[in-house]
């Protein structure tokens, strides 16, 4: 049975920085999300559009209508962040299931010792790359709020010295804005790591198609917890850039 590890494992170094296996994952993904962008890019200025085209952009439409009922008009400018959280976790966690993912292994020496550990892992399955979408989301909805509200109309919201009632609450909606960070993070890479454990698990100890129903869970699982994770930006930037009543 493979190794089950929280921590993504290095695979070598280069030029001093530990590349894991995930960071590897994250680079396929990351040209594969490129050929698809600039195939769709080359189709849209074809006069005879192609099947791709129309299923890209059928995709996206759905996508951006999705994210309208939640910002309205504000959707437009808010539309590339939230379409580009959706897409990258998606394809993130989709291509952790593959095969060969978590299960194609090789040897490398760590701690003086060799070992075998997967090749490729799940990206939204290393703590790491989950803590960053979180604080990177967390981060431009601070920025967002103040660009639409001005710093000092934004941080009214959390200190006020009006009464006690408000100024303790506006102390408790500070906790809440930190505690975002946790609530992305662990969310999904809690959910993603789960699945990715139960799939190493059932193909172990059934291997014969037992695996398939659970794969089948975690494709759909994978998609939840990507739209999940862009619905709740959108929200929270509704509610930074609204002004308070």
């Amino acid at each position: 049975m493979p190794l089950i590890s929280i921590k993504a494992e290095q695979i070598f170094s280069l030029f001093g920085l530990e590349i894991t296996n995930s960071l590897i994952l994250s680079l396929v993904v990351f040209l594969t999300f490129l050929i698809i962008a600039v195939k769709y890019y080359l189709d849209s200025q074809k006069k005879g559009k192609t099947t791709f085209f129309y299923f890209i952009n059928f995709f996206l439409r759905s996508l951006h209508e999705i994210f309208f009922g939640v910002l309205g008009d504000k959707v437009e400018y808010f539309y590339p962040l939230l379409a580009s959280f959706f897409l990258f976790i998606l394809f993130q966690n989709w291509f952790g299931l593959l095969p060969g993912v978590g299960s194609l292994l090789i040897r490398v020496q760590a701690g003086g010792k060799h070992m075998m550990v997967p090749l490729l892992r799940g990206n939204d399955a290393d703590l790491n790359t989950t803590l960053s979408l979180a604080i990177i989301s967390v981060s431009l909805i601070q920025i967002f709020g103040i660009k639409y509200l001005g710093f000092r109309g934004y941080f009214r919201k959390f200190i006020n010295f009006k009464n006690p009632i408000a100024f303790f609450t506006g102390i408790l909606e500070i906790i809440s804005e930190f505690s975002k960070v946790i609530s992305f993070s662990f969310r999904l890479f809690g959910n993603i790591f789960a699945g990715e454990v139960l799939l190493t698990i059932m193909a172990f100890l059934v291997p014969i198609l037992a695996s398939f129903p659970f794969l089948l869970l975690e494709v759909f699982v994978g998609f939840i917890q990507a739209l999940v994770f862009s619905m709740l930006t959108a929200v929270f930037l509704s509610v930074a850039i609204s002004k308070e009543h």
